[in-house]
């Protein structure tokens, strides 16, 4: 039987935070968080390029396109290819389930370098996590729900997921605490492999 490790992508994959930084400023990094999630709530149809702007609009930027052109050179998290090779070698399909459009996933999953067998992205499906319409398109792609969700957003990612009943892996990158606890928590993918083949029995 295949077994399915799904992931978000920025933040998790990629250092969103440093490719937003760079555009908006130390000043404005938790304005811009906050904006982002209510746009997409308010707007599910938007493109993620049209997200990104209308955030940008909203803070106040002059050049609104800055986020769409920078996004493709993002940079990957250091032990992301390792960890993500390690588990293709024991026998895990990946897929990515991501808020944003299909050029910007392509480009990234490029930089990641390691193949995805699926990617599902937010302009696609008309839908933004944390709403469960990535999960439901994956579900009728494969024929049931990931077997593990893999993410750094427990908004976006770890809730919904754990209320559809997926076990997940919290990447918690800046040590927050949450509540209820995910499946399992680690600071990176390092030892990602290792967790995924622990949740698999």
């Amino acid at each position: 039987m295949d077994r399915w490790a799904t992931f978000d992508c920025y933040g998790t994959l990629v250092d969103w935070n440093a490719g937003i930084r760079a555009v908006v400023g130390d000043e404005l990094l938790a304005r811009y968080h906050e904006a982002e999630p209510r746009i997409e709530a308010e707007q599910p149809s938007l493109s993620y390029r049209d997200v990104m702007r209308e955030t940008l609009r909203r803070l106040e930027l002059d050049d609104v396109d800055a986020l769409a052109r920078s996004l493709p050179g993002w940079p990957v998290f250091p032990e992301v290819p390792q960890a993500l090779e390690a588990a293709r070698e024991r026998g895990w399909k990946l897929a990515i389930l991501s808020n944003t459009d299909r050029d910007f996933i392509e480009a990234s999953m490029t930089s990641i370098g390691v193949p995805f067998e699926l990617a599902i992205v937010a302009s696609e499906i008309g839908s933004y996590k944390p709403a469960l319409g990535h999960w439901r398109a994956f579900e009728r792609e494969v024929g049931r729900l990931p077997h593990v969700h893999v993410a750094v957003s427990y908004f976006h990612d770890v809730v919904p997921a754990s209320g559809l009943g997926i076990p997940t892996v919290w990447i918690n990158r800046l040590a927050e605490h949450r509540e209820p606890p995910p499946t399992r928590e680690l600071p990176d993918l390092a030892l990602l492999p290792e967790a995924l083949t622990e949740l698999a029995g």
